[in-house]
This record gives structure tokens, sequence and C-alpha cells, in this order.
């Protein structure tokens, strides 16, 4: 079973992707194993390297990446695949493929849509390592916290998610990310039918009920 059908199946609101390494998010793939690749070997890893982006961003839920160390190539796609970057003051992003002659896998599409060309093209073209406080200020990283809360804030995070309407959440995510490849009166028109799907649920009516009556509802 792949980790969008396992969301599916469970009980999740959200989920929170983090390392257990001390030192690194990840620092993607292995170039010392890549060197060994022929052609078909680069290939049949590009097929598994796909999936795993696809399986992030295709989950039901929203995913919040928690961040320290190194965040780069593959490493950093992984956090983009993800809703939300949360990094502490030791992570170091970046995408530095094109040094060693491949272009990134997973981030030449997510990355402008978070920062804009300008700043990805940066970021890509050159293949330079961003320390913390610049991929905050950029763009890069969605917060930015001390050293070693990482994961703590993460999970906070996701918890203030799954503590909102499954069904509101799941239609505005979807508006926003359905919305970003449209013009304005499509994004608008996509703005609408997430709203009426909320809007006409019982999710609706236990949340209006819950707020007259002074107590948290009960999805």
């Amino acid at each position: 079973m792949g980790a969008t059908a396992e969301v599916a199946a469970g009980p999740a609101r959200a989920i929170v992707l983090s390392s257990a390494a001390p030192d690194s998010f990840c620092v993607g793939a292995d170039l010392k194993e890549r060197h060994t690749l022929d052609d078909a070997g680069f290939d049949a890893q590009r097929l598994v390297f796909r999936r795993a982006f696809a399986s992030l961003r295709d989950l039901p839920v929203p995913a919040v990446a928690a961040v320290h160390g190194y965040a780069l190539g593959g490493g950093y796609e992984l956090a983009l695949s993800c809703d939300l970057i949360v990094a502490d003051e030791t992570a170091v992003v970046g995408l530095p493929e094109v040094r060693v002659g491949i272009v990134p896998g997973g981030g030449t599409q997510l990355l402008p849509r978070r920062v804009g060309y300008g700043i990805a093209a940066d970021l890509i073209l050159t293949g330079r390592q961003v320390k913390a406080d610049e991929a905050a200020r950029l763009g890069l990283v969605d917060r930015l916290v001390p050293e070693g809360a990482d994961l703590t804030t993460a999970l906070d995070l996701a918890g203030l998610i799954a503590a909102n309407s499954p069904i509101a959440v799941a239609n505005a995510r979807n508006a926003i990310r359905h919305g970003l490849g449209a013009d304005l009166p499509a994004g608008l028109d996509i703005e609408d039918a997430a709203w009426r799907t909320a809007v006409f649920s019982d999710d609706r009516r236990e949340g209006v009920r819950a707020f007259v009556e002074h107590r948290p509802p009960t999805w």
C-alpha cells in the first residue's frame, strides 16, 4: 500500500515529514551510487523518485515538513512536495543538481510556484546552498524556528490544521492548488465550487452550531 492509500485509509487529518538523522533532513541522491549506474539504472531510479514525490503531493491531507540541517537536491524536493515547510536555524537548503550535470527532478515546477521565477532561477541555475535566515526571507521555507524546534513546531502546526473541519481544509487546499494554474476568472470558479462543497456539508452545520453553543466542534 502506498503512502497516499495508507493516509486515506486512516484517521489522519495532517501529517509531518521529518528526519531521524541528527544533522540533516535529507541530502538527496547518493552520487557515489549514481557513479555506478548506467543509463538504464538512472531511468529506473527516476521512476522511483517520481513516485516518492507524487506520493507526498497526492496525499489527501496537508503535509508539513520539519527541516533541520541539510535539505539538498532530492531532500529539499521532498520538502517542496509538502504543503508547508518548518525549518530550524541549522537548516541549509538547495538544489545543486546542475553542478553535476543533472536537472532538479522535483523542484523546477514546485519552487517557482512557491517563490516566483527569479528566486527559483537563482537557486536552480547557480546550484548554491542557502542558510536558514536567507531561506526564510526568500520564502524557500515557511517558518523559521530556533535550533531543535522544527519537529515540535511542525507537529503543533499540523495539530492546528487537524483541529479544523476536514471538509473545509480539503476543499480550501484543493482550491489553492488548482487555482495556481488557472487565470483569475477560472480560479474564482474553483474557489466557488470549494466554498459550495464545504458550506452545504455537515461540517459547516456542526461548525456553526458548535460556535453558537460555545463548544469545540465534533467533526
